[in-house]
C-alpha cells in the first residue's frame, strides 16, 4: 500500500469536467460507507439526508487569488507567471514575491518581464522547477493589479483558450461560498458544491458548520516522484484556526459527535494541530503533513471530497481514511457510472 503504482488508475478523458454543473448542489455525490463497505449514488443536495443530527462539518474559507499573469520577456517572447505569495495583512506593501514562471527558456536573474498597465517585474532569484522571485514595479501594487487584471489559476487539465468566454464563469464558480480570506492558488474543491440553500437545510436537520483557513499552495499538486509514497515531500501551506473554531470542534469531540471535513485541506489542517488527547489548539502556522495509509486520525471522522488525480498525495490521504481497496472500488464505480472528475467534477462522501 506504499507503492506509488497502487494509486494509479485509467480515466477516460471525457470524464474530466471542463466546467461546473449549472447549479452547485446538483453535482452527483458518491456515498462510501466504510463500516458496511457500501457504495451508493446520490446528488449533493441530498447531503442533509445522508448525515446525522449532531454532525459537525468543517469547511475551508480560503479565497483563490486571480494570480495568473500573462506577460512578455525583454526578447518579446511570451511568459506566464503564477504569483504564489499573498500576504493577508493588507497594510504591508510587499511587491517582491515568489512565483512559478512558465516560459520557453529558463528564466535568468536580472532580466525584466513586462505586463499590462505599466507593471513590470525584475527577476531577483531563480530556484528549481520554475520557482522565481520577482520584484514587481509600477503605478499600482501587484495585489491591486491581480485583483483587476489577473486570471483565475485553473488546473492544467481544465482547458481554456485565450478568448474563452468561460473565464468570467471561472472567477465566480472556482470560489466556494465560504471564501473570505484571500491566499490560495487553487480552490478547496469539495466546498464548491455548497449553496446557501443547502446550508439552511443542513441546519434544519441538526448539522452544524464551522470554518477554518488553509491556503492551498502549489505544493499540494507537486508530482510524486518517489516509489515509496511515504518519501514524498509536500510543500508547506499556511493554516489559521481561530479560538471559536477550536472550541466548537473540541466540544463536538468531547460529546462523541462526528467531525466531517469538507475537503482534504481541512483534514490536513485539523490533523496537523491535533494533540494526542484528540483536542486541537487554535493558532496560525504552516503544515507539510503528508497522510498515507496507516495514519491514525485523531479528529476527522468523515470526509467530503472530489475525485483526485492518480498517483497524487490527495489520493493517499483518501485511501488512509477509507482504505485502499474500498477507494479503488469507489473509483471504479464512479468511472463506470460516468461521474465527472477533478476540480469541477462530482463529489464523494466518506463516512
Amino acid at each position: 500500500m506504499y507503492n506509488i503504482d497502487d494509486y494509479n488508475y485509467d480515466l477516460p478523458g471525457e470524464l474530466i469536467a471542463q466546467e461546473p454543473v449549472p447549479e452547485r448542489d446538483h453535482s452527483r455525490l458518491l456515498r462510501v460507507d466504510r463500516s458496511g463497505m457500501l457504495i451508493t449514488d446520490h446528488h449533493f443536495f441530498q447531503l442533509p439526508d445522508l448525515l446525522s443530527p449532531g454532525d459537525l462539518l468543517v469547511a475551508n474559507n480560503t479565497r483563490v487569488v486571480p494570480a495568473r499573469l500573462l506577460g512578455r520577456k525583454e526578447s518579446g517572447g511570451q511568459v506566464e507567471v503564477l504569483v504564489l505569495e499573498h500576504p493577508d495583512d493588507e497594510t504591508l506593501n510587499l511587491d517582491t514575491r515568489w512565483c512559478l514562471l512558465k516560459a520557453s527558456k529558463r528564466p535568468q536573474k536580472g532580466r525584466r518581464l513586462f505586463f499590462d498597465r505599466g507593471i513590470s517585474g525584475l527577476i531577483e532569484d531563480v530556484g528549481e522547477d520554475g520557482l522565481t522571485r520577482i520584484i514587481f514595479q509600477g503605478d499600482s501594487s501587484i495585489d491591486q493589479f491581480m485583483d483587476e487584471h489577473g486570471q483565475t489559476p485553473l488546473p492544467p487539465y481544465i482547458k481554456r483558450s485565450a478568448q474563452d468566454g468561460r473565464s468570467s464563469l471561472d472567477r465566480d464558480r472556482y470560489q466556494t461560498i465560504f471564501s473570505s480570506r484571500k491566499g490560495a492558488v487553487a480552490a478547496p474543491t469539495a466546498g464548491l458544491h455548497f449553496t446557501k440553500r443547502l446550508l439552511d437545510r443542513l441546519r434544519e436537520t441538526g448539522v452544524s458548520l464551522i470554518e477554518l483557513t488553509l491556503h492551498v499552495g502549489h505544493g499540494t499538486f507537486r508530482p510524486v516522484r518517489t516509489r515509496d509514497i511515504r518519501d514524498h515531500q509536500l510543500g508547506e501551506e499556511t493554516y489559521i484556526i481561530g479560538p471559536d473554531t477550536a472550541d466548537v470542534i473540541n466540544h463536538a469531540k468531547k460529546q462523541g459527535r462526528r467531525v466531517i471535513a469538507v475537503g482534504t485541506t481541512v483534514v490536513r489542517a485539523l490533523e496537523s494541530v491535533a494533540g494526542e488527547n484528540g483536542a486541537i489548539t487554535p493558532g496560525r502556522g504552516k503544515t507539510g503533513l503528508l497522510i498515507t495509509p496507516g495514519y491514525s486520525f485523531k479528529i476527522v471522522g468523515g470526509l467530503i471530497t472530489n475525485f483526485h488525480l492518480p498517483r497524487s498525495s490527495l489520493l493517499f490521504l483518501v485511501s488512509a481514511l477509507a482504505g485502499l481497496d474500498l477507494v479503488r472500488d469507489a473509483y471504479s464505480w464512479a468511472i463506470e457510472k460516468r461521474y465527472r472528475f477533478y476540480s469541477y467534477g462530482d463529489a464523494m462522501l466518506i463516512l
